[in-house]
């Protein structure tokens, strides 16, 4: 194991992070504040992949199909809680699971129809799809490295939103105690799909994000959603600081682990065991990680009222 490739990897770690957390916070967001569990969170973000996909076809511009592609993923995300997710607010969470997994089929089944069973590539353009030289005879792909600044500005930006403005106040406020907001005169519907929305356009952005390193295809979200849930638990369900925090660790973590778990091995296993054994225990990294933080935090990292 050389240097050049700890860094890299470490890299590649944070770009999952970044990717995570922008799937996660629009995600705690809703689960902490609406008390929604919103498996069909992952379908959104299919959505802004797909939306950036033929966005960036017509106009032969990955950036204007990412401007584009956002606010078409928000609009999306508004008409769903509106037509389909405001009925369950009162229903258990049972009833939200069932329901929830029934628009995943929908959306799967629909983008099927729209795009076609085959996937889907965005092309880059010329000036991101090269490398940087970050050291001395180490490069970095420049695309991966724009993912990492739009993740910590997104970030940023949600920092400001949630604790510096009227609306993060109503938001830190939903989160403590959501009837009481209500008898204080605030439209909470309105306040729902406003954060559904935001949330919908951050899990759109990870799959534009996504989009030009892995294929655009149907179902894509499932997978990564899984993940995404482990970070809100780890973080703390409705804490926009412990998506960001835990996103980074199980980015990182999961990473390494793909990376380097099997050469670890070999120092006490036979190489052929090693092999075998280190794409299982790299799997399970991050929900030992999960399982150990309950133990000790059964709230998460951070309470929600750190948001």
């Amino acid at each position: 194991m050389t240097w050049a490739l700890l860094l890299e990897q470490t890299l590649n770690g944070f770009q999952l992070g970044v990717l995570l957390f922008l799937l996660a916070a629009g995600l705690t967001l809703v689960f902490g504040i609406m008390d929604l569990v919103n498996l069909a969170h992952g379908s959104l973000y299919m959505a802004g992949a797909f939306f950036c996909a033929t966005f960036t076809d017509w106009t032969d511009s990955f950036i204007l199909g990412v401007l584009l592609a956002l606010p078409a993923t928000l609009l999306l995300g508004i008409v769903v809680e509106m037509i389909a997710l405001r009925t369950l607010y009162a229903r258990d969470h049972l009833d939200q699971v069932l329901a929830t997994f029934g628009i995943i089929l929908f959306f799967n089944e629909l983008a099927r129809i729209v795009w076609g069973p085959e996937g889907l590539v965005i092309p880059l353009p010329g000036w991101l799809d090269g490398n940087i030289e970050i050291m001395a005879d180490v490069f970095y792909p420049t695309f991966r490295i724009l993912i990492i600044a739009v993740g910590l500005l997104v970030a940023l930006g949600l920092y400001v939103l949630v604790a510096k403005t009227r609306i993060g106040m109503l938001i830190r406020a939903g989160a403590s105690d959501r009837d009481m907001v209500g008898v204080l005169g605030v439209n909470v519907k309105m306040l729902f799909t406003l954060i559904f929305g935001l949330g919908a356009a951050l899990a759109g952005l990870a799959g534009m994000m996504a989009g030009p390193i892995i294929e655009v295809n149907i179902g894509m979200g499932e997978e990564i959603l899984i993940l995404a849930f482990v970070v809100i638990v780890i973080g703390g369900i409705g804490s926009i600081r412990g998506a960001f925090v835990a996103a980074l660790i199980v980015g990182l973590i999961d990473t390494m682990g793909r990376s380097f778990l099997d050469l670890l091995l070999k120092t006490l296993i036979s190489g052929n065991a090693a092999e075998t054994a280190a794409p299982a225990l790299s799997a399970m990294l991050v929900y030992i990680l999960m399982a150990t933080v309950l133990f000790f935090r059964p709230q998460g990292l951070f309470a929600p009222r750190s948001g």
